[in-house]
């Protein structure tokens, strides 16, 4: 509270400076300009507040949540013409860029108007989001590429043999066939089939944005995608862009509003601007618009806002992120681990203050044992406050499992979820050693003493065992879908066996309640609540004691796997490092090449 004072007398202090500084944020007929070049998440991550000279602070990635919050400040405020959305480069999950591109809109609805600039050309994820604009621009001697997406599986059961290494894999779920690439040498029939509806819900998703955007039929944009890639010029003859123009033309551009009517025809869109000092040709000059940053827009927003004097109730945020392990055994891939969420979600139910909590997942699943415990903490807190699970790009397998607790779950319609399984594989490495000249003796007391040695393979009584636990744990897992889903086992049965679905199909089938981002689960949790919760705002709950950071050790063989085109692999070799010994929650490695957003994903 003394904190909160002083800042506010501090501010207040500034409030002249801080007015005129707003004043000149964003001139008359201006554009603020959002510059996108890498990773795009959903929510904004924690400021680091101090940093140590040895590990310097890293730029922070683009959060919908900031462009939200710059959209209702654009809104209300009548000086900016609009947004100048400028891409150079995108990395996000199709389920981001689905609520991104809802953000866009939202602008354009509210009467702004929004440009969108591609200096290095447009592949599918760039095109999807400058479909939201009124006009787009690509930069000259560009390609636009709205090449479709394609998945390759890399299999390795030819290789895994010349080694000597036999790998034993047991799933439940005829479609659970995240450990295929081991045992066989091509992509078998159910795991086409899955991968190939999510590839037609991924391609009418960029096939209708492209036709409501640029204003043409779906047959037309179809072909646009089947004859891709074109040429920057090409694109704008087609109408797939509106014009070519560098970077310093633009602003003339935005200035004259000559977009998307037309331009003068040298490069079909670049401006001949004389250089300074020509005489007439500087004279006669045209007009440019004034762009002005979003950071410094926001800022000067900002300094005009008090920080409140007392605490205030608020909407927790528990982020499940990157695959659920028991425990993180060292940093460098992103993981959910079970011991920080359990505290984190402890920590939710016991704050007074937390009215209710979204649980945020963009996780392909991991340990069975972990998500079986963060699901009972979500229980827990679910029997004291509302709790609604908002789907990211993926929230399959174990990230599903741990949703099923959630009172209501929303997922954007890209979102990769179900998966509703259980794998288990473990490799045998006798051969291996023969050939390499090892020896192995045992001595054990107890039949199966050495049931996880990796010298030997199971026999018939062990592999029984196995599919023994298997079957228990899948059915543990229908009957906790069952339950959150209030149906009966036997309906959420036929819909299990492992399936992917998009968060469009899952939702038709009734996994998933509604469809929507962030924003949609903040305002079904706000409904919840009542009445009195539409003011209250949502912050991340981090655990409520310390938990020390795992060491920070390399990870060279899913480097090296990633290095030759093995990233599916690469990701399950992380995973299994974290989750030696234990049963698996997780979904296939092609699919998650469709959640990394890669046009054309291996």
């Amino acid at each position: 509270m003394i904190a909160a004072l002083l800042i506010n007398l501090f501010r207040l202090l500034l409030l002249p400076l801080s007015a005129l500084r707003w004043a000149f944020a964003a001139p008359r007929g201006g554009y603020v300009v959002l510059d996108i070049d890498g990773r795009v998440v959903d929510l904004q991550p924690p400021r680091v507040r101090f940093s140590l000279w040895w590990r310097p602070r890293t730029r922070a990635p683009l959060s919908v949540e900031r462009v939200r919050e710059l959209g209702k400040h654009l809104r209300k405020d009548a000086r900016p013409a609009g947004l100048l959305l400028r891409m150079r480069s995108v990395h996000a999950g199709p389920a981001v860029i689905a609520s991104l591109r809802d953000a866009l809109l939202e602008i354009r609805a509210g009467g702004k108007d929004v440009v969108a600039y591609l200096p290095m050309g447009a592949d599918n994820t760039m095109l999807l989001l400058a479909s939201a604009a009124r006009a787009v621009v690509v930069g000259p001697e560009t390609l636009v590429s709205p090449l479709g997406f394609a998945v390759e599986g890399r299999y390795l059961r030819r290789a895994l043999s010349q080694a000597g290494v036999e790998p034993e894999v047991f799933a439940k779920g005829m479609y659970k066939n995240a450990a295929e690439v081991l045992v066989r040498d091509e992509m078998s029939a159910p795991q086409r089939e899955q991968v190939g509806a999510l590839l037609d819900a991924r391609l009418g998703e960029l096939t209708a944005a492209l036709a409501q955007g640029r204003r043409v039929d779906r047959e037309t944009a179809a072909r646009w995608i089947d004859e891709a890639p074109h040429g920057a010029e090409q694109a704008v003859a087609r109408g797939i862009v509106d014009a070519v123009a560098y970077e310093d033309e633009l602003e003339h551009l935005l200035a004259t509003g000559t977009l998307p009517s037309g331009l003068p025809p040298r490069r079909a869109g670049a401006i001949a601007v004389a250089p300074a000092g020509e005489g007439a040709g500087a004279a006669a000059r045209p007009s440019r618009a004034r762009l002005v940053a979003a950071r410094r827009y926001l800022a000067a927003r900002r300094a005009l806002e008090l920080s409140p004097m007392l605490p205030r109730p608020i909407l927790g945020v528990v982020e499940v992120h990157g695959a659920i392990v028991s425990r993180a055994r060292f940093r460098g891939a992103s993981l959910a681990s079970e011991e920080r969420l359990v505290a984190s979600l402890r920590a939710a139910r016991q704050n007074p203050r937390i009215r209710g909590v979204i649980l945020h997942i963009d996780s392909p699943g991991g340990s069975a044992l972990a998500s079986d415990r963060i699901h009972h903490e979500v229980t827990r807190l679910a029997e004291v406050k509302p709790v609604v699970a908002c789907l990211s790009n993926v929230a399959a397998s174990g990230g599903y499992y741990v949703a099923a607790a959630a009172h209501a779950i929303v997922a954007q319609p890209q979102t990769i979820t179900g998966s509703i399984g259980v794998v288990s594989a473990r490799f045998a490495l006798g051969p291996l050693l023969d050939r390499l000249g090892v020896s192995t003796d045992v001595v054990k007391r107890g039949a199966r003493a050495d049931l996880f040695s990796p010298s030997r393979k199971l026999d018939e009584g062990e592999r029984a065992v196995m599919e023994r636990e298997l079957d228990a744990f899948y059915a543990t897992f229908l009957r906790v879908v069952a339950s959150g889903r209030r149906r009966p086992v036997e309906e959420i049965e036929p819909l299990a066996q492992g399936r992917v679905y998009s968060g469009a199909d899952a939702q038709a089938r009734g996994l998933v309640d509604m469809l929507g981002g962030f924003e949609r689960a903040l305002h079904e949790l706000r409904q919840m609540i009542g009445p009195k919760a539409a003011a209250i705002e949502p912050a991340i709950v981090r655990a409520s004691r310390y938990i020390p950071p795992p060491p920070l050790l390399p990870a060279p063989v899913p480097t090296l796997l990633e290095l030759v085109g093995l990233r599916g692999v690469a990701d399950q070799v992380a995973l299994a490092m974290h989750c030696e010994g234990e049963r698996v929650l997780a979904y296939c490695a092609e699919a998650y090449a469709l959640e990394r957003g890669d046009g054309s994903a291996r």
